[in-house]
């Protein structure tokens, strides 16, 4: 049989996602051409700065001998119709003979939203209605699959524009808010406990939850810890990947941040010390002995970011993490991994800058008073005030288990 217009837009949403961890900032974009009924050609954008999906499906057709005119092209997010490090994409469609394009997520950037759209709209290049779930009429206009009117039975369309948006959720918050889209993760016990009073916490989980959690690390553009993390455990902080016969290797370098208001950090931390300090930024007070910052900055970057004038336990020590979020932005880290200890997380989904969590739950019960919580701080003050959390989903992990939401 056929394959429909949904199998071929899974397909390129499949292509886009290995992009995964190595497009920032820009954003996972597959595409697909077909001909006839048959896929001719394929791409997805592989990294930043390279030739988008659009134009890698179009080279891939002709590298196989086939010609893109006349051919449909299934492209997961509208093609960029602006001047940036390559082309827009809506030029080279037209230029290419491209008879219709689906389109599975409009532009998040509000300043170019639509425009992709409306330019091919005025090429007349034909498009089709997916709103009954078929293509039953045809029309002079583009029609994405976010922009269609539903049916029941276009439940297979509309799952697969959600898909085509949550692909892209770091880069759409960052390309509205221009503060990266921070996501707190946490290996914890069944009672919320992340080490012991001692400070013990290798390992409360097992081996594949640990293998997840390298890979939120590969996929995103940042890891951030406090001081506490970096006193107690001395951690490299690297993404790493897990090979086949056992053992770990070097998967990509990943930039580090260290909350440090007073410029503690060891001057031997692996942070500090290691082949990729370049990336490490501490980010100090303006409190912190000059000395230290001094010291720090001849091995590492120093950022010296204002404090936050709210705290109420040491207002002295408290970074403002507004300020930092924006000042991230601004250098194009699209999407924050925290891996604080229960202060530093607090800080984050109680102060309302995180937008997702990941928590790692093991089959231990830990309790006692003095042991450490994934999440501390002062607390919501009453239940309307607790953090909410929605799109819960579960996963297992050996014998762990893994929560995913979205911080409301």
């Amino acid at each position: 049989m056929p394959m429909t217009d949904a199998q071929f837009m899974q397909l390129a949403l499949r292509l886009a996602r290995r992009g995964l961890g190595a497009t920032s900032p820009n954003p996972m974009v597959g595409a697909v051409l077909v001909k006839g009924g048959k896929n001719i050609g394929r791409g997805w954008h592989r990294r930043a700065g390279g030739p988008h999906a659009e134009i890698e499906a179009f080279r891939d057709a002709q590298k196989r001998g086939h010609s893109p005119r006349g051919a449909t092209l299934y492209v997961t997010l509208e093609p960029c119709c602006t001047h940036g490090r390559t082309p827009p994409c809506t030029e080279a469609i037209i230029a290419a003979g491209i008879k219709r394009v689906v389109i599975g997520a409009t532009d998040p950037n509000p300043k170019h939203a639509g425009r992709g759209f409306k330019i091919l709209q005025r090429a007349v290049i034909e498009a089709v209605s997916l709103g009954e779930g078929r293509a039953r009429h045809s029309v002079r206009a583009v029609s994405g699959l976010t922009n269609q009117r539903r049916a029941r039975s276009d439940a297979p369309y509309q799952k697969l524009a959600d898909e085509c948006v949550k692909l892209n959720e770091a880069f759409n918050h960052w390309i509205i808010h221009r503060t990266p889209f921070v996501t707190v993760k946490a290996a914890m016990t069944l009672d919320g406990k992340i080490a012991t009073a001692g400070g013990e916490s290798k390992w409360i989980t097992g081996e594949k939850a640990r293998a997840h959690g390298m890979k939120l690390r590969r996929n995103s553009d940042a890891i951030l810890v406090g001081i506490n993390t970096i006193l107690a455990d001395d951690p490299s902080l690297t993404a790493r990947a897990k090979m086949e016969g056992g053992g770990w290797r070097m998967a990509k370098p990943i930039r580090r941040i260290v909350l440090d208001s007073l410029a503690r950090t060891p001057l031997d931390a692996k942070v500090v010390r290691d082949e990729f300090a370049a990336l490490t930024t501490i980010v100090v007070g303006k409190h912190a002995p000059k000395k230290r910052v001094m010291a720090l900055k001849n091995l590492v970057n120093v950022l010296v970011a204002p404090l936050k004038k709210s705290a109420i336990r040491n207002p002295q020590s408290a970074i403002d993490l507004r300020w930092l979020l924006k000042k991230l932005g601004s250098e194009n880290v699209t999407s924050l991994l925290v891996e604080g200890g229960g202060e530093v997380n607090a800080s984050f989904l109680l102060g309302g800058f995180a937008q997702r969590v990941a928590f790692f739950y093991a089959p231990k019960i830990l309790g006692g008073r003095d042991s450490r919580k994934g999440v501390a701080g002062d607390g919501a003050k009453s239940l309307i005030e607790a953090v909410q959390l929605r799109e819960v989903g579960w996963r297992r992990l050996g014998e762990d288990l893994l929560l995913t939401a979205r911080v409301d």
